[in-house]
């Protein structure tokens, strides 16, 4: 005698979040232990496993590949049977016959989660012929992905034919639909961008990353200069509260938490945005750690939904790829605005001092401040950056 378990969509995906099925681990047949993995959701950009609530043999697939799931919403089922230990004692053995089935080095294979495995011995990969994007070189499941699109032999839908001379096509993953999406609403359908550009200076942030840097390493958070401009967009948002805001169409809603996101680059996986919360609660040091800890979360594949929501202010350090300017810099709906900061390089400038003037060279750069329109003026993101750039140079005396 055997009953069927459901498997819904956890209820982390509420709150208005959209999901869909990035891929089934498992198919149709194929027996599962308990908290295995048995498919994989997108939500927000962010991956999310979704294991077997019970031990048993996959019966139904309810929610298909690419399909939209709603929170608590039905995605397939199990038949467990009334003899749950000795349908749990037969999966080591079918798990062996799978190994054995597809060697692979125990050194590479170390730290995978369930989902990269199950990839590899469905594929039957060594882990030694892929190149991990993870922290620590770890593999991923969508450096899998990336590496079965490059073999001809191959029916992943990465790539396909090409249907003319020199062309080929590569279908849309759901990240970078999600990402052209949201980029269409904010810019053409829901806010008039405006964006204003000044120039910092960073040598005070420089003598006090200098002075500093050993000191955070040691206790164990990188300091870079994304942290500065975050802690300075504080002082920022003191001056001109509505940057941190949410425009409706009967008010405007001003944040008392600064809840900045960071857009951090995937690569050719596309673009995500991991928020450090409650900013003016930190110092220097509890942003960067939190910043590291984010970073290397996104870049392994491991940021949960929670850490991609609710940001209320954007920073896109997209100088760090040689940029300059960038603008204007789309806005994360339903933010009001979204710092750009651009490349450091060492520039010719006059300066003055004790009234004198002369030529000097400084490391500067540009930041952005791409508003919403509606929410302020000109004259109000002015005053922001004045407010941002003077706070940075603030570091100098800090670093005395």
């Amino acid at each position: 005698m055997a009953t069927l378990t459901d498997v819904c969509a956890p209820l982390e995906h509420a709150e208005g979040t959209r999901s869909q099925v990035l891929r089934w681990l498992k198919r149709i047949g194929e027996p599962v232990a308990v908290d295995e993995p048995l498919l994989e959701l997108e939500t927000d950009k962010v991956t999310v496993e979704v294991a077997a609530p019970v031990a048993g043999v996959l019966r139904e697939i309810a929610k298909h590949e690419q399909e939209p799931v709603a929170a608590r919403e039905l995605l397939g089922r199990i038949e467990r049977a009334v003899d749950d230990e000795a349908a749990g004692a037969a999966r080591p053995a079918q798990a062996a016959a799978r190994a054995a089935a597809t060697p692979a080095p125990a050194a590479r294979a170390r730290g995978l989660s369930p989902a990269v495995r199950r990839l590899l011995a469905e594929h039957r990969l060594d882990p030694a012929e892929l190149a991990g994007s993870g922290v620590g070189g770890r593999i991923t499941a969508n450096d899998i992905v990336r590496h079965l699109a490059r073999r001809p032999e191959t029916t992943v839908p990465a790539a396909t034919p090409a249907t003319d001379v020199g062309t080929r096509r590569v279908p849309h993953t759901a990240m970078r639909r999600r990402i052209a999406e949201r980029m269409v609403e904010s810019l053409l359908h829901t806010a008039p961008h405006v964006t204003t550009v000044f120039e910092a200076d960073l040598a005070g942030v420089l003598a006090h990353r200098a002075k500093h840097r050993a000191e955070f390493e040691r206790r164990g958070a990188p300091l870079t200069l994304t942290a500065y401009f975050i802690a300075a967009c504080v002082a920022a948002m003191r001056a001109v509260p509505e940057a941190n805001a949410r425009w409706t169409d009967d008010a405007l809603e001003l944040h008392e938490q600064l809840d900045v996101g960071v857009a951090i680059a995937l690569g050719e996986r596309g673009l995500i945005v991991p928020v450090v919360r409650d900013v003016a609660a930190l110092d220097l040091f509890g942003i960067a750690e939190r910043l590291a800890d984010l970073t290397a979360r996104a870049r392994a594949d491991r940021l949960t939904p929670a850490d991609v929501r609710g940001g209320t202010f954007t920073i896109s350090n997209h100088g760090v790829s040689g940029s300059l300017v960038a603008t204007p810099i789309v806005i994360n709906q339903p933010q009001s605005a979204i710092l750009g900061v651009g490349k450091l390089e060492k520039r010719v400038v006059v300066v003055e001092r004790d009234g004198e003037e002369s030529i000097a060279i400084r490391p500067r750069c540009y930041v952005s401040l791409t508003l919403d329109h509606r929410v302020m003026d000109g004259e109000r993101a002015n005053r922001f950056l004045a407010t941002l750039v003077a706070e940075l140079d603030v570091w100098g005396r800090r670093a005395g």
